[in-house]
C-alpha cells in the first residue's frame, strides 16, 4: 500500500486527477497519517496556514415535516407532543448583531404560504443587514417548487431578491439509489438535487455540497457521489464547500454506532484529494466532534463552520457535541491543530485573522 501512496502522491504533485479506483485504494489503506500528509498539503497548496470559522446561528423555523424519513430524529407531525412552528418575530429573536450568517433549515411545513418564506428574509434583512442567509436545502427548495407552482429558477430568484445569499448542502444524503429506496425513498434523489444546484449556480447563488456516511453505504457509493459532485462543480463552478456529515445512529438506529474517528479523517482527506475544483473542504464539529474536527484540520480541512447558537437536527439523533460553541472556542480549537484562525462570512470572505500565535506546522507528518 506504501508503494500506491508512492505513485498517488506523485500524481497529485503533477497536478493529475485521482480516478475513482484510486480514492477507492485510499479508503481502503490503513496508512491514515499518511493519507493525511497527502491532504494536508493539499490544502496547505490552496491556503497555507489558515483555517476558518464563521459566527452563525442555525434556525430550523419548524420540525413538522410532511415527510417520513427513517433515518431523521428531527421531522414529526403536527399535533405530537415534540411539535413547533416559530414565528417570524421568534426567528429575529435568535438572531442578533454579532452574527454574519443564519443557516436556516427546517421540515417541509404543510401548510405556511409563500410568502411568509418571503416575509422571513425580508423581516431579517431589515433587522439585521450584516446577515447573510444560507437557506434552503435542495429539498425545501423542490418542495416549495411543487407546492406553490413555481419553477425552481422562479423559487430561487424571488428568495434571492428576498435576501438569499447562499444555498446549504443539505438534502443531498449519499447519491444512490439503493440508499435512496431504503432510508429516504419520499426524497428527491441525485438528478434532482444536482439540477437544482444547476440552477442557483446558474442564477449566481454559490452553494455548499454534503454527504451523509456512515450509516448504509459502501466507499463506492461514497465516492461516486463525490464525482458527481465534481463533475457538475467542472460545469459550473459555484460550489463553495464540501462538509461530510456523520451520520448520528439517535432513535432510527440505521447502525448500531457512529462512524470512527478515523473513518471520519479518511473521508475529510479523500474529499480534499478528490474535490479538487471545489475549495473549501469542512469539517463540521457538530457531528464529528471538538476534537476530530481540529484534528481533521491537519487531514485536509480547512474550515471548522461556526458558532452555530442552537443546532437541533443532529441533536435531536443525540449528537454527543455541544449545541453550540463561542467564537473563543473555535479559535482555540484551530489554534490547536497548529494553524491560523481566519473569520470568514458566509461567502467565504475574509472578516479577520488572528496571526498573532505560532505558525501552522504539518503535525501529522512529525
Amino acid at each position: 500500500m506504501a508503494a500506491v501512496l508512492d505513485r498517488l502522491a506523485q500524481k497529485l504533485q503533477q497536478g493529475e486527477r485521482l480516478a475513482r479506483e484510486e480514492a477507492l485504494a485510499l479508503f481502503g489503506t490503513r496508512d491514515v497519517v499518511a493519507l493525511g500528509r497527502l491532504a494536508g498539503a493539499a490544502k496547505r497548496a490552496r491556503f497555507g496556514e489558515r483555517a476558518h470559522f464563521v459566527i452563525n446561528r442555525q434556525i430550523n423555523p419548524s420540525n413538522v415535516c410532511v415527510l417520513s424519513c427513517r433515518f431523521c430524529d428531527f421531522a414529526t407531525k403536527r399535533g405530537r407532543p415534540n411539535a413547533y412552528e416559530m414565528t417570524i418575530q421568534e426567528i429575529l429573536e435568535r438572531c442578533s448583531p454579532e452574527l454574519r450568517e443564519v443557516h436556516i433549515v427546517g421540515g417541509l411545513h404543510p401548510d405556511w404560504p409563500w410568502g411568509f418564506y418571503l416575509e422571513m428574509f425580508r423581516a431579517i434583512r431589515t433587522a439585521f443587514p450584516q446577515i447573510q442567509i444560507k437557506a434552503w436545502t435542495a429539498v425545501e427548495i423542490d418542495y416549495f417548487s411543487k407546492k406553490f407552482r413555481l419553477s425552481v429558477e422562479e423559487v430561487l430568484r424571488q428568495l434571492k431578491d428576498a435576501g438569499l445569499a447562499a444555498l446549504p448542502g443539505g438534502g443531498a444524503e449519499v447519491f444512490s439509489e439503493r440508499v435512496r429506496r431504503s432510508l429516504f425513498p419520499f426524497k428527491i434523489g441525485a438528478p434532482r438535487w444536482l439540477e437544482i444546484h444547476r440552477i442557483a449556480h446558474r442564477l449566481g447563488i454559490p452553494t455548499n455540497a454534503t454527504l451523509l456516511y456512515g450509516h448504509m453505504e459502501t466507499h463506492e457509493e461514497r465516492v461516486d457521489h463525490m464525482l458527481r459532485l465534481r463533475a457538475l462543480q467542472d460545469e459550473t463552478g459555484g460550489f463553495m464547500s464540501f462538509i461530510p456529515l456523520a451520520y448520528q445512529p439517535g432513535k432510527t438506529r440505521v447502525v448500531a454506532r457512529q462512524a470512527s474517528a478515523l473513518e471520519d479523517l479518511k473521508t475529510v482527506a479523500i474529499a480534499r484529494l478528490l474535490l479538487d475544483n471545489v475549495p473549501h473542504i469542512k469539517a463540521y464539529w457538530v457531528t464529528m466532534g471538538e476534537e476530530s474536527a481540529s484534528v481533521a484540520l491537519q487531514f485536509g480541512a480547512d474550515d471548522i463552520d461556526g458558532t452555530i447558537g442552537e443546532e437541533r437536527i443532529m441533536h435531536a439523533a443525540d449528537a454527543a457535541s455541544p449545541v453550540s460553541l463561542t467564537r473563543g472556542r473555535l479559535v482555540e480549537l484551530i489554534r490547536e491543530s497548529g494553524c491560523v484562525p481566519v473569520e470568514r462570512d458566509a461567502l467565504y470572505r475574509t472578516i479577520h485573522v488572528y496571526d498573532d500565535h505560532a505558525h501552522c506546522e504539518n503535525t501529522v507528518s512529525q
